[in-house]
């Protein structure tokens, strides 16, 4: 008799897809319940689906919605925190910035160089330079560095004026003496973290979003799981899992709040604003990195724009939609003006974002020397809580949050393994690169466009061109976003997971701060596209159209504002999609 092999678990997201998840996750025991859908819970669930565990992950929004769609989009060790003599924290990101570029996701992450500017002759250079040559001894090991680059990352170099002025002609000639150019990471995050979440389905893990916790479970004084309700039906689950492990970032304390009494993680929300402008405002070659009073301010090429960030304050008002005001916005434009030949303006700003980190809470009042480094507790038996990190070092949090919860089994499990495991699109990926141009013969696209596909999808690009190839439609451009195939809309609820029109245009593509009335041109045309897959009638689509569009005039209206309770009061002027038939029910404390 021939052996009956099982098939492995697809890693398509759909609604489909969702609605079996949410079946099993009624019905089911889990080793293993996730909170939260950000890249630390994402990782969370890829590390234990892959020491063989069953997971699920519930997320109240979208993948990526809070924080891990709103940083700087580096994969860095994090320079400046050498000064802070914390040369642990930067080995270790390092190493984690190593781990993406070759293996793990080559196609998300990629290279790209800063400039750091100098301002005074001699000791300057000798001190920044002599960071600099740690750092790149760090990232590269000792036996490695040398002029040129090891396959990883090039070797950082010494610029005169002449020469830095050259790499970046936008520079005022009288705010440099020299510089020093550096290499780093960069991701568009939100991307990358769909990924490490779709990967985890392939390996086995259940995932909802629009998925609320409200409640824990409890046997004794033991957490047996979450109480969750699905904000899309309005139904209530009781998901029971042997462990549960709380990733929800700056929610950790609502979250930690269910246990009863206090917590014993603090978490404090520091709110990071970043404006994005068109390409050809700026005129350089490299990133830029300018040391302010507090912190660093960081001009980072970003296809046809530049992201300039960011901010460092502390937030203490709504977390799921931290505000932007005029204040945040003419700081940065303050800070870059100071070195530019041609000032930035307002009127330059393509798009606005402002996102929270979550610090661990420390001694100091100020928020830009708070720990970027993670805990990991376990207040009560069955719930482990992991908070603070940064983005680089999601998946050495994840393991050790895995680690802490499977100390409570009483069974052996794996170490973990996602050292070696590639994200899906990963495997294959430089062939299908080094073949692009024949690719784009057999699809009859421009080659620029599977160049594009690439760096989103990997190897995943097959399966976009294949839906772009199904209907002529989907081979052409979106209408007000012409850096995106219509195609990739489609796939975004086919594939992706996407549930709102926001998740397509602000997470899944990046039109909401691409295009310069942040995709309300492309919003119905992308409604359109997808409301056959999410089942919406003409009134549903409309619906999703109106708020989507509600979105953008409250988070102008914000940005206008003088300072954060005025900017936070306008933009929560426009209600939140996920919750127009949930805030009509009893409301529940957010959670993922």
């Amino acid at each position: 008799m021939t052996p009956t092999r099982l098939a492995a678990p697809t890693a398509g997201l759909d609604p489909a897809r969702r609605a079996e998840a949410l079946r099993r996750m009624r019905t089911e025991m889990m080793d293993v319940a996730v909170i939260g859908g950000g890249v630390t819970g994402a990782g969370v669930a890829l590390d234990a689906a892959t020491r063989g565990l069953s997971v699920a992950l519930v997320e109240a929004r979208d993948l990526a919605a809070g924080t891990s769609s709103r940083s700087s989009k580096l994969i860095h060790g994090g320079l400046r925190y050498l000064e802070q003599l914390n040369a642990p924290l930067v080995r270790e990101a390092l190493r984690e910035r190593s781990l993406m570029l070759d293996t793990l996701a080559p196609h998300l992450v990629h290279s790209v160089p800063f400039l750091l500017p100098l301002t005074h002759h001699g000791w300057e250079r000798a001190y920044i330079g002599s960071g600099v040559l740690l750092y790149d001894t760090l990232g590269q090991g000792l036996a490695r560095i040398a002029p040129g680059s090891d396959g990883t990352m090039p070797h950082h170099r010494h610029l005169s004026r002449k020469a830095a002025l050259r790499v970046f002609p936008s520079l005022r000639s009288d705010a440099l003496v020299g510089a020093i150019q550096y290499w780093d990471g960069q991701v568009d995050d939100a991307r990358h973290t769909l990924f490490v979440a779709r990967t985890a389905v392939r390996y086995g893990a259940l995932l909802a979003t629009s998925a609320r916790v409200t409640g824990l479970l409890r046997e004794g004084d033991r957490v047996a799981g979450v109480t969750v309700s699905d904000l899309e039906s309005g139904d209530e689950i009781a998901l029971r899992a042997r462990q549960t492990i709380n990733a929800a970032g700056v929610w950790t304390d609502e979250i930690q709040s269910m246990v009863g009494g206090r917590g014993r993680l603090s978490v404090r929300a520091s709110k990071g604003v970043h404006i994005v402008v068109p390409r050809d405002r700026i005129h350089g070659e490299t990133g830029l990195i300018l040391r302010t009073e507090k912190s660093v301010l960081f001009v980072i090429p970003w296809g046809s724009h530049w992201i300039i960030g960011t901010t460092d304050t502390d937030w203490n008002l709504d977390l799921a939609h931290p505000a932007a005001s005029s204040a945040d916005i003419d700081y940065l434009l303050t800070t870059v003006n100071r070195v530019l030949r041609t000032p930035l303006t307002a009127d330059d700003i393509t798009g606005v974002y402002a996102g929270l980190r979550p610090l661990l809470a420390g001694e100091s009042e100020d928020t830009s020397q708070l720990s970027r480094e993670h805990a990991v507790v376990t207040p009560v038996p069955g719930l482990t809580m992991v908070a603070g990190g940064k983005y680089t070092t999601y998946r050495v949090m994840a393991a050790d949050a895995v680690d802490a919860a499977v100390g409570g089994m009483n069974r052996a499990v794996p170490a973990s393994c996602t050292e070696k495991i590639p994200l899906l699109g990963a495997d294959g990926f430089p062939a299908l690169w080094n073949a692009r141009e024949s690719l784009a013969r057999r699809a009859g696209l421009h080659v620029g466009w599977i160049e594009h596909l690439l760096h989103r999808y990997g190897t995943l690009a097959e399966e976009v061109l294949e839906l772009a190839g199904s209907r002529a439609e989907l081979a052409r451009p979106l209408t007000g976003a012409s850096t995106y195939l219509a195609a990739e809309a489609v796939y975004a609820v086919t594939h992706e997971g996407a549930l709102h029109l926001e998740d397509v245009l602000t997470r899944r593509t990046r039109i909401s701060i691409e295009t310069p009335d942040r995709g309300v041109e492309a919003a119905r045309h992308v409604a359109e596209l997808i409301a056959p897959t999410l089942g919406w009638d003409v009134t549903a689509r409309d619906r999703e159209v109106e708020h989507y569009l509600a979105r953008v005039q409250a988070e102008r209206a914000s940005q206008r504002q003088a300072d954060d309770a005025t900017a936070d009061a306008a933009r929560l002027g426009a209600p939140d999609v996920r919750l127009g038939r949930a805030e009509r029910r009893t409301p529940a404390p957010a959670a993922g």
